[in-house]
């Protein structure tokens, strides 16, 4: 027999977006489910980036101290390496909020976190290994999901379904909705090195003939992330983890003595890299924000932070229509059209870098250069405050409307 449920709003997905805007609704008194396919959030090699503009959402709702419990890395700079020529990119000790730092913590503390937060309100209900498998419609209107759990099959009925549910995203999917894609000339393969004392402090970027590397300090471990070009898993494989090795120890000399700790290929984790937007984000009763309306790619670390504000701009713009019970085509469409203009720019942004540098340095120059825009950083460092301001606050930061959201 398949169960039943009702509530005001029901969220697929439990990464950022679904768990910040399950946190916000409930907060508002607002009736939400979140619905997360997995038995719990940890999972590695996610996006572990919390931005000063993610940092400041935080702050502004009362959960900084908190957050900051957690485990996490304060990185107030970025660098990068062409080579022997070493820049910082960005520098967020200048931006006008209290967290003027990127904080390196695992997505599922974070994700923990707001979970936590959330259980504080009535109105809120967390459902784990909850896998949505189709949409309910009626009249022409998504009014709810099927969602397999581990007791069977159970419909959720709600005036608003949300998806977050990633960037394979199952509600949009079966929603029907159109994707542009954009796409990107690289996918990454994660791993991790033991980290030293003796290591330097802030997360890099390196760049050698034919080959990037990120470096994410993560406190006792580097979360390194070694870039690939598209669809060249396999060949990459072919090379064996003898030649990883090397190429570890060439791009970060300082690690070359636990490049050993990559024991085989099976260390490493394939990140497929998409960079897609959804044409319209809504049908009549349903929403897609945060990756399952746009696919980010890796650079800038950007991804988590768009959708935290996807969740804010939802939140302050569809409590008043779920408190009435009555949420139009018109009110999910103000959602899109706030969000909108961020995404496109940071997409911009980031395919430029893609076409200018990431496919200048895997196709492999005989002689590797910084592009002119780094040197120009590199000759004058007050310049890092620009990238630091595009990637730690990115465009039309949001704030929580606590009017709004405080006022149930």
């Amino acid at each position: 027999m398949t169960a039943e449920l009702k509530t005001r709003c029901c969220i697929a997905g439990g990464g950022p977006a679904g768990m910040m805007l399950g946190y916000l609704l409930a907060r508002a008194g607002i009736d939400v489910i979140v619905l997360e396919k997995h038995g719990d959030f940890l999972r590695d090699f996610r996006g572990d980036t919390i931005h000063p503009s993610t940092l400041e959402v935080m702050n502004e709702l009362g959960l900084y101290e908190g957050l900051l419990q957690r485990p996490h890395h304060p990185t107030p700079t970025i660098s990068a390496n062409f080579g022997d020529f070493k820049v910082t990119m960005a520098d967020f000790r200048h931006l006008p909020v209290r967290g003027r730092f990127i904080a390196m913590m695992p997505q599922w503390d974070f994700l923990n976190f707001i979970a936590d937060e959330a259980q504080h309100y009535s109105t809120f209900r967390l459902m784990l290994t909850a896998e949505v498998n189709n949409l309910i419609e009626e009249d022409g209107r998504i009014a709810g999901v099927i969602v397999d759990t581990p007791t069977g099959e159970t419909k959720i009925f709600s005036d608003l379904v949300i998806g977050c549910d990633g960037r394979s995203s199952t509600v949009r999917a079966k929603a029907g909705l159109d994707i542009v894609n954009l796409g990107a000339p690289m996918d990454v393969l994660w791993f991790r090195i033991p980290r030293i004392p003796s290591d330097p402090d802030e997360s890099m970027g390196s760049f050698g003939q034919g080959v990037i590397m990120v470096m994410i300090n993560r406190g006792d471990y580097w979360q390194c992330g070694y870039v690939i070009a598209k669809d060249s898993l396999e060949q990459a494989r072919m090379h064996g983890i003898d030649f990883f090795r090397s190429q570890i120890a060439k791009l970060a000399p300082f690690l070359a003595d636990r490049a050993d700790e990559l024991a085989d290929l099976d260390d490493l984790a394939l990140l497929t890299v998409k960079v897609d937007r959804l044409k319209k984000w809504h049908r009549p009763g349903l929403l897609c924000i945060g990756d399952a309306a746009h696919a980010m790619s890796p650079i800038g670390g950007v991804g988590i932070n768009l959708a935290i504000q996807d969740a804010v701009a939802a939140a302050n713009l569809l409590i008043p229509p779920l408190r009435r019970g009555q949420v139009t085509a018109a009110d999910l469409h103000r959602v899109q059209k706030r969000r909108e203009l961020p995404t496109r720019v940071t997409q911009a942004a980031q395919v430029f870098i893609q076409k200018n540098v990431i496919t200048a340095v895997l196709s492999g120059p005989a002689q590797l250069r910084p592009p002119r825009a780094v040197q120009l950083v590199a000759r004058w460092p007050r310049l890092a405050r620009i990238p630091a301001r595009m990637v730690g606050m990115g465009v039309r930061p949001e704030h929580p409307d606590l009017t709004l959201i405080d006022a149930s």
